[in-house]
């Protein structure tokens, strides 16, 4: 290392104090045995250096102790003669322990670390009576450190090492710097100067390196001009003679941001060849016919579909690359009327229905009830029918799914009865029989069936609007999940108060759940769904919509409900009538 570079006179007045005893006791051999090139030698180290019969005025000007102390007799014997001026050479033999100069910084500085300020720490009094209850013991005393390393190594005004002093407010850093400065004298602009001369020592010993070629030491670059390092170590290796010139770079070496650019950047490149490996894998095992973790390795393939239906399949996909340019009201409007619709005649039916006689009936020794939920239940199972044949998937993809991107108004009333899934179809069909037998025995044919269609309807447009708005247009959904959830809602509303039990569950001594609970529960678990997966695979919103549909039912139900009472009582009295002449015949 050139030790000229590292600053003015490296052995100061703390080394003169450390040798006087020395020199009264024994002589000292001198420092070098061979001589140094005075080109080895910057022209600070040779005109910087003073001679000892002035050093004491120079450690008066520069501040380096309020009661100078003469000049030691060692100085004689210690300065080589092989030198035409004394080199200089960092020591802290006989240092104090607080540093309060530049040339006794340690190698190992580092201003997130700081230096010592006092023989020992403040403690929690000190602290509150410097700085206030806002701030640690530990953080006060690091603040300290921080400054007080700036202080001697000349820092305190350097604007890139605020980060170390960020956490720290204004004010505390202000009255951190009066204690110190009232309590440990330090001169400020002499160690900024020293600090500055070795930069520039550094800068010349850097261009004077590029000048003459290749350096007489290695690791004499400006990477090695200063302690704190405050430059890019340069290679010292001589380029090869066909290599291309590089691009001149900033002696200042590449900042914090182009590390994090670079950074991010290499992770973004790792991040596309991980995603384009696992796109060539998912394709190989799509070719296949396997794919997933699990898949087993001597597994034959699955038997690729026959091109009569892969042609079904392209038949039965849209041939739009993108959704129609439509606003949302454009969207909406359509199905809304038609919903609308939908429930004006489901009210009307509900009003105007009247129950045949018993004889008139398709199958007069099946319950109502019974014989109502097995036809909408027939339904659904002709629904899941037709998506197993494969040429007709266009029309159903067209008229019997809703679809957010391409709505159609009749979607909304002919999606319920289409089922994809035989396990979703035999989940709504089963509570749709538990459920839908009982509230037909309650409020009769006209109301169950318009509940059913109603609630249906209006879960469908809740789903289509939810999905335009959110600008969800990649979104379909089928299904009788918001018809049945109206149903079910209806009964558990006209039952609210009174207490069920699910396969004898609570047991005795509890009476069970009341209807109200139970459909609290419902909206509980649904509304759950939107935060976790399942919102991506069960259209909660038509359950939701249909559910409250369902309870609006029921209500208007509940204001009639006499009415249909008496309708009801009349049906069967007419029934009564009519088995008693069969009776006497018989």
């Amino acid at each position: 290392m050139n030790t000229c570079s590292l600053g003015v006179g490296a052995l100061r007045c703390s080394v003169q104090a450390a040798a006087r005893p020395l020199a009264l006791s024994r002589p000292t051999p001198t420092l070098c045995a061979r001589p140094i090139p005075a080109s080895r030698l910057s022209s600070r180290c040779c005109s910087s250096w003073p001679s000892p019969q002035r050093q004491l005025p120079q450690q008066r000007r520069a501040g380096w102790g309020r009661k100078a102390a003469p000049p030691s007799p060692l100085l004689s014997h210690f300065r080589p003669t092989c030198l035409p001026q004394w080199p200089g050479i960092r020591t802290f033999i006989g240092g104090q322990t607080v540093i309060t100069k530049y040339v006794d910084l340690p190698p190992t500085y580092t201003d997130r670390e700081g230096l010592p300020f006092a023989k020992r720490d403040l403690s929690a009094d000190e602290v509150v009576a410097i700085f206030g209850p806002h701030i640690s013991t530990t953080a006060a005393n690091q603040l300290l450190r921080i400054l007080h390393g700036r202080r001697v190594a000349g820092t305190l005004d350097d604007p890139a090492l605020r980060v170390n002093t960020m956490v720290f407010s204004a004010e505390h850093q202000k009255r951190a710097l009066e204690y110190l400065r009232s309590r440990v004298p330090v001169d400020e602009i002499a160690n900024a100067g020293l600090r500055a001369e070795d930069e520039l020592a550094a800068l010349e010993n850097g261009a004077a390196g590029d000048e003459g070629g290749q350096s007489e030491q290695p690791g004499s670059g400006p990477g090695y001009g200063t302690r704190l390092k405050l430059y890019r170590e340069t290679d010292s290796k001589p380029a090869a003679k066909d290599s291309k010139p590089a691009a001149k770079e900033s002696v200042y070496g590449p900042s914090a941001l182009d590390a994090i650019r670079a950074q991010k950047k290499a992770q973004w490149e790792a991040e596309l060849e991980r995603r384009e490996a696992e796109r060539k894998k998912r394709e190989e095992e799509e070719r296949h016919g396997v794919a997933g973790p699990l898949q087993v390795a001597d597994k034959p393939p699955v038997r690729q579909l026959s091109p009569k239906m892969q042609e079904y399949m392209r038949k039965g996909q849209s041939d739009l690359k993108e959704p129609p340019k439509m606003k949302k009201w454009q969207r909406l409007l359509p199905s809304a009327a038609f919903v609308v619709a939908v429930c004006g005649l489901c009210l009307a039916f509900a009003v105007v229905y009247r129950p045949p006689k018993r004889a008139d009936r398709l199958f007069p020794d099946i319950p109502p009830a019974a014989a109502t939920v097995g036809a909408l239940m027939l339904a659904n199972l002709i629904g899941w029918a037709l998506w197993k044949i494969p040429p007709i998937w266009g029309f159903l993809n067209r008229h019997f799914i809703i679809v957010a991107a391409t709505p159609r108004a009749p979607m909304m009333l002919s999606a319920v009865f289409s089922h994809v899934s035989l396990l979703h179809l035999l989940q709504n069909m089963v509570i749709l029989w538990f459920l839908g037998v009982r509230l037909h025995d309650d409020i009769g044919r006209g109301p169950f069936l318009a509940t059913y269609f109603a609630s249906g309807a209006v879960g469908s447009l809740g789903m289509l609007t939810w999905a335009v708005l959110r600008n969800r247009l990649d979104l379909c959904s089928l299904g009788a999940s918001g018809a049945v959830y109206g149903v079910g809602a209806a009964y558990f509303w006209l039952h609210r108060f009174e207490y069920f039990k699910i396969f004898g569950l609570p047991p005795p001594p509890s009476e069970g759940i009341q209807g109200l609970a139970l459909l609290a529960l419902a909206a509980g678990l649904n509304l759950s769904g939107y935060f976790t997966a399942a919102r991506f695979k069960v259209d909660i919103t038509s359950h939701l919509v249909g559910m409250v549909a369902g309870i609006v039912a029921a209500y208007l139900l509940e204001r009639t409900r006499p009415a249909n009472q008496q309708q009801s009582a009349r049906a069967t009295h007419r029934d009564s009538l009519a088995k008693a002449p069969s009776a006497a015949k018989a």
